[in-house]
C-alpha cells in the first residue's frame, strides 16, 4: 500500500513507524503509516485524499490497547496531541475533541465550574477512547453525561450525531459502521469549582494508593463481571504477581498487567488468556477482556 496525495497536508505522515512509541504498555509492532494530524481540518483533507482501500485506525494514548508485535496493516492515525481542543458551546456544555486526555477534560471542566466529569481524571486516555468504550470508573461513566458527539468518516465527512444513534452499554459502544469519534459534547451541571478540584485530588490520591501507576500498563484489563470485580476473581485464583515472559501481573491491583521486563505484545496477549482460562476453571466464571487487542502476530 502506499499513500500518496499528501502536498495539501500541515500534519506528520511516517512510514513504518513503530507502534510500542504511541502505546501506554510500551509493545507494539510498526504501521504502514502513521499519521498525526495538524487539526481536525487536516484530518478531513488526510482521510479524503486517502486511497479507498487503505485500512484506517485511530489511536488516542494508546491505553486500553494492545497492538500485536506484527503490526498494524494500513494507517494509523494519533488523535493525542492533535485533537485537542477544548471549549464551550453554551451555558451548560463543554466539547473536547478525541485527542484531548481524560484526566485534562476532568480538570478543564472543574476549573470552569461544572461538575461531574470529575472521575474522569482516572481514566488513563482521551476523549475518543472514553466515548468509543463507554470508559468508566469510581462509579462514573462517560455517557452518562455526553449530549451528542461529531463523527468522521472514511471520506474524510464530518457528522454529528445524537445518542439516539448508539447503543450504550457496560464498557460497550455500538456506533455507524465505518465512522469515529472526533469530538463529544458534554451536559454539565454548574458546581463548586474549589469542591470539584478537592474531588479529583481525592481521586487521583485513592487512584495511586491501589493501582500501579507510573509503569507500563493499560490500564483495567477485564471488565467486572456483574455483581463481582475482576481484580477480585483474579487475586482469589492466587494469580497476582504471575508473570509471563517480560508480563506481569500487578500485586497492587490484580486487574492490571505491567510490561515488567522488555515484555512483548504475545507476552501479555498470552498471560491475558492464561488468566482467562485460569479464573473460568477456579470459578466458573470468563472474564472478558475490556482491552482492544489488534493487529498482526508475527
Amino acid at each position: 500500500m502506499v499513500v500518496t496525495g499528501t502536498a495539501n497536508l500541515r500534519g506528520k505522515l511516517l512510514q513504518n513507524e513503530m507502534l510500542s512509541h504511541y502505546t501506554s504498555w510500551r509493545t507494539g509492532g510498526p504501521a504502514d503509516y502513521v499519521f498525526i494530524p495538524a487539526d481536525l481540518d487536516d484530518l478531513s483533507t488526510f482521510l479524503r485524499e486517502l486511497p479507498g482501500t487503505a485500512p484506517v485506525t485511530l489511536l488516542g494514548l494508546g491505553s486500553n490497547t494492545l497492538i500485536r508485535d506484527g503490526g498494524v496493516e494500513g494507517v494509523v492515525i494519533i488523535t493525542q496531541g492533535a485533537l485537542n481542543k477544548i471549549s464551550h458551546t453554551d451555558v451548560q456544555e463543554v466539547r473536547a475533541e478525541a485527542g484531548v486526555a481524560s484526566a485534562q477534560l476532568a480538570r478543564f471542566t472543574a476549573r470552569t465550574g461544572f461538575s461531574g466529569l470529575e472521575f474522569m481524571a482516572g481514566i488513563p486516555g482521551t476523549v475518543g477512547g472514553a466515548l468509543a468504550m463507554n470508559a468508566g470508573c469510581f462509579g462514573g461513566e462517560v455517557w452518562r453525561f455526553v449530549s451528542r458527539v461529531e463523527t468522521i468518516n472514511r471520506h474524510g465527512e464530518i457528522r454529528f450525531r445524537s445518542l439516539q444513534e448508539f447503543e450504550i452499554g457496560y464498557r460497550s459502544v455500538i456506533r455507524p459502521e465505518g465512522e469515529w469519534f472526533v469530538a463529544g459534547h458534554f451536559s454539565l451541571q454548574a458546581g463548586d469549582r474549589e469542591k470539584s478540584l478537592n474531588d479529583i485530588r481525592l481521586l487521583l490520591e485513592k487512584r495511586n494508593n491501589t493501582q500501579p501507576t507510573g509503569t507500563a500498563n493499560c490500564g483495567s484489563v477485564f471488565r467486572n463481571p456483574p455483581h463481582n470485580y475482576a481484580g477480585r476473581l483474579i487475586e482469589e485464583c492466587g494469580l497476582k504477581g504471575t508473570s509471563l515472559g517480560g508480563a506481569r501481573v500487578s500485586e497492587k491491583h490484580a486487574n492490571f498487567i505491567i510490561n515488567d521486563n522488555k515484555a512483548t505484545s504475545a507476552d501479555i496477549e498470552n498471560l491475558i488468556a492464561k488468566i482467562v482460562a485460569i479464573v473460568a476453571e477456579k470459578t466458573g466464571i470468563r472474564l472478558i477482556p475490556e482491552v482492544c487487542i489488534i493487529g498482526r502476530s508475527v
